[in-house]
């Protein structure tokens, strides 16, 4: 397991990840979110609606991993969302997609 789902299971567990859409969504229009990372499996409306969603609240957005993936790392079931609403867990989290990203290509 890499540091990107490390760390998304430390955030979920001090309670600052939301997961499953409504709930992300709800936390986004309530200005509570900071990252939103989509399931790169996730459903082409889905991931539409949650890039759109993120662009119209000024919130960052990744599409990482996948729904088993995600699920996995926070100890749930698939979860095609997850929003982090924590400044510090949201930095951490992207700085380490985009390294790790960067190391696929």
């Amino acid at each position: 397991m890499n540091k990107v789902y490390s760390f998304l299971g430390f955030a979920q567990r001090a309670g600052k990840l939301v997961s499953g859409e409504q709930a992300v969504e709800g936390g986004v229009r309530r200005g509570r979110m900071f990252l939103i990372v989509i399931a790169s499996d996730a459903s082409d409306n889905t991931r539409t609606k949650f890039v759109s969603l993120a662009h119209n609240y000024n919130v960052k957005c990744h599409i990482y991993g996948t729904k088993d993936q995600l699920g996995l790392a926070i100890g749930k079931s698939q979860r095609a969302v997850i929003g982090i609403a924590d400044r510090n867990f949201a930095n951490v989290i992207q700085t380490h997609i985009n390294e790790s990203v960067h190391e696929n290509n």
